[in-house]
């Protein structure tokens, strides 16, 4: 995804977040390109991609069930993955906050009806 650049040059959020498959039991992550930020949730990861070299995590949350082996003091403490928790229980809007780089609005609607344009030039090739 971040050697494909689906924006371009612009940065862009890359938002992973599992599903079961139709089957109940097998599970899969899903990687999708993003302008802005999604609502936080629970399994799921939020990167902002600057460049090939520059990734900068905004969140790390894992299945709830699982968010007890990551408190400070356990072998599998992991401080990213611990205030990504504390901010989804106790402050989700700071974790869903426009970053103070994010395009505006009305950039993002070029961006997006430039790739609809693009879209429909290619379906009638």
């Amino acid at each position: 995804m971040l050697n494909k650049r689906p924006f371009g040059d612009v940065p862009f959020y890359a938002f992973a977040h599992t599903r079961t498959d139709e089957d109940g039991v097998t599970k899969r992550l899903i990687w999708q390109p993003r302008l802005t930020k999604p609502k936080a949730q629970e399994n799921s990861m939020l990167f902002k991609l600057y460049q090939p070299d520059l990734v900068k995590v905004i969140w790390m949350l894992p299945a709830q069930e699982l968010w007890a082996n990551f408190e400070r003091g356990k072998m599998t403490q992991n401080q990213l993955i611990y205030e990504s928790i504390q901010n989804f229980k106790t402050d989700r809007k700071a974790l869903e906050a426009k970053e103070d780089d994010d395009l505006s609005d009305e950039q993002i609607d070029k961006i997006y009806q430039a790739l609809a344009l693009d879209a429909k030039i290619r379906q009638r090739i």
